[in-house]
């Protein structure tokens, strides 16, 4: 009887996942089948599953549609730049927050944590008119400098450097280790799953990002590769899914790719109980 109920947990369990895999699988796999099909058959009814065949065209189509080149690069920029920049301020931020108590610690750790609930369609006026003022529309800075800081990756940081013990600190500072040595040497290296988990929460943010650029761009040559598969619906037809869809397979496999490299990373963040 046991025995029997075991089974029946597992069985439940397994489809459970297997309706939770396809929800999230299924809308990728539409894609990836809408873009190899022809116009005909993206029109067909019932709808077409599989192509009769692969239409490579498409993404050919799609990126002759604009200056994709160009969206391409900006995207790679912009998305890159804010990593790297929230990465140097996040960094010691969290460390200084998890290691240090100072006048107003607790105050600004929570002026970090209402940052992190207020959302950025609340403030994107004010922002944009100080950008504005400052000339910086026609750039790239208005899609980098207002995310220089993560404030989830500084409250995340901060709790995965609170579980370093003191004492690790403590004797390399008695080896005269300076601050930012311990940082490089000890702190960075031990919450690499933590930071592989931010940088890619912080890529898979901005590299998808359409309302920031929408609101703080006027000209082509600053908009990132999001706004041009937006566009692909004005200059192919909103009928034409199947240069659309290849628009948005272009987009997402860079994020695939990222994923991949840092799953691993991603499962330690996690699962992590402790150093041990």
């Amino acid at each position: 009887m046991a025995l029997d109920l075991q089974i029946v947990k597992r069985t439940v369990g397994f489809l459970l996942k297997a309706v939770l895999l396809a929800i999230f699988v299924f809308p990728f796999l539409w894609m990836i089948s809408t873009s190899l099909q022809t116009f005909e058959e993206t029109m067909a009814f019932p709808p077409t599953w599989i192509p009769s065949w692969p239409q490579w065209i498409n993404f050919v189509e799609a990126m002759n549609a604009g200056p994709f080149l160009v969206y391409a690069r900006n995207s790679v920029i912009i998305t890159f730049t804010i990593i790297v920049l929230q990465l140097l301020v996040m960094i010691p931020a969290a460390y200084a927050f998890a290691k240090y108590r100072f006048v107003g610690s607790k105050l600004m750790f929570g002026a970090v944590l209402l940052a992190f609930m207020i959302p950025g369609q609340v403030t994107f006026i004010p922002v944009y008119l100080m950008l504005a003022e400052w000339g910086w529309i026609k750039t790239l800075l208005p899609q980098i400098v207002p995310f220089m800081s993560n404030a989830f990756g500084i409250f995340l940081l901060r709790q995965y450097f609170m579980q370093i013990p003191q004492e690790l600190i403590e004797s390399a500072r008695l080896d005269n280790a300076s601050e930012f040595k311990i940082i490089r040497k000890l702190m960075i290296p031990m919450s690499m799953p933590a930071l592989a988990t931010i940088a890619l929460f912080s890529f898979v943010s901005h590299w998808n990002d359409y309302f920031w650029p929408l609101v703080m761009t006027d000209s082509v040559s600053v908009r990132p590769l999001t706004m041009g598969i937006a566009m692909l619906r004005e200059t192919e037809g909103i009928s034409n899914w199947h240069i659309i869809m290849a628009g948005n397979v272009v987009l997402v496999v860079p994020i695939l790719i990222v994923y991949l490299f840092a799953s691993k990373q991603i499962v330690k963040a996690f699962v992590y109980s402790g150093i041990k």
